[in-house]
């Protein structure tokens, strides 16, 4: 590992040079690249430096030892070496963390795609629930929201609702969230007091760069229509907004959320395209069995991954079987600790990993 290391920051040295330099500056495209680059390897790189600085400290303690020293210099530096090897073990699994293969995604905007699933009317008032706390954990952590799409019923719920998170790091923080949620709790219009049992799916899709996936035009047939509001609010009378079918997987996406044709086009497509990578991307990571088990749950929709449970004011996540008894901070976007829980299983299942082959 410390071979590996001290090739990231050679490389980064060199990178730091080069993008001084005024004549690649001159290449606004190559620049931009080497900037990037640079900085992906920058944490990893002053990591590493504080790591060599305590090992240093670390060696000139042990050399001090082998002097002749006073009893009480001699437990002050023994205490110093004990307190450093502390701090040397901590920087490694650090630094093998920052070691494991990135995502490529992890710094991407996302898609969010919510879909009451079993339960009519108490599942579509659960998917506004999720939209709420995806909504508010977005402003807690500084990103913007712009909404795709959404088939809301007459009491506020969402039939579906897709909209895009914008921020650094999105994906990375909110790729877990994919799968199937289950809420249990008494609707308000049940006269008993009975609990029901509720579900809705979470989709979080990258957003993808042209590069990433080819739409061919002839595969694609576009319709337009005049957008609706609920209750007849905000109806427009041009028919500007946007339905997309892909026709070789049927796939269908629509957004009415901009006045302007061109630009709900644009987004029902990047919707679009963010779906088909996905697919690909579940494709390849089912044809590789070890990856599979290295991941923190599959992101099926399917896959039953968290229970809301309103009498008992819980929060479980199954994957790691973590409870948090704070169901009303939660839902009001206060997750990180589920989701810190997550990414930490998430690199030990990957470190354990890498350590077997």
């Amino acid at each position: 590992m410390l071979d590996r290391l001290d090739f990231i920051e050679n490389k980064y040295e060199e990178l730091s040079i080069k993008i001084s330099d005024p004549s690649v500056m001159a290449d606004q495209k190559e620049w931009q690249k080497l900037c990037k680059e640079h900085s992906d390897l920058e944490d990893v790189v002053v990591k590493y430096r504080e790591y060599k600085k305590v090992q240093e400290n670390l060696e000139s303690d042990k050399e001090m030892l082998r002097e002749d020293l006073d009893k009480d210099l001699k437990e002050m530096v023994q205490e110093e070496i004990k307190e450093l090897g502390e701090q040397q073990e901590i920087l490694e699994n650090e630094l093998k963390i920052l070691m494991l293969p990135k995502d490529p995604n992890d710094d991407k905007n996302v898609f969010v795609e919510i879909r009451g699933g079993a339960g009519g009317d108490e599942a579509a008032l659960f998917a506004a629930n999720l939209f709420r706390m995806y909504t508010r954990y977005a402003e807690r952590m500084g990103w913007r929201i712009e909404p795709v799409s959404s088939n809301e019923t007459d009491i506020g719920g969402f039939k579906e609702v897709v909209f895009m998170i914008k921020g650094k790091g999105a994906y990375s923080r909110l790729k877990y969230e994919s799968g199937a949620h289950r809420v249990q709790r008494v609707p308000d219009t049940e006269a008993s007091g009975r609990i029901h049992t509720s579900t809705a799916t979470v989709a979080v899709l990258p957003e993808v760069e042209d590069v990433d996936v080819e739409i061919n035009p002839n595969d694609i047939r576009v319709d337009v229509f005049r957008s609706s509001g609920h209750g007849g609010q905000s109806v427009n009378t041009t028919d500007s907004a946007v339905r997309i079918t892909h026709l070789p997987t049927g796939m269908v996406v629509s957004c009415q959320d901009e006045k302007s044709q061109l630009k709900n086009r644009d987004k029902a497509m990047k919707v679009l395209k963010s779906r088909l990578y996905d697919i690909a991307q579940a494709e390849r990571s089912a044809s590789i069995a070890e990856d599979r088990k290295s991941q923190v749950g599959t992101g099926d929709r399917s896959e039953r991954i968290r229970t809301y449970n309103y009498p008992q004011g819980r929060v479980t996540d199954h994957r790691i079987g973590l409870t948090l008894y704070r169901l009303d901070s939660f839902l009001d976007g206060d997750i990180d600790e589920i989701i810190d829980a997550l990414i930490t299983t998430d690199q030990a299942e990957k470190m354990k990993s890498l350590g077997n082959n």
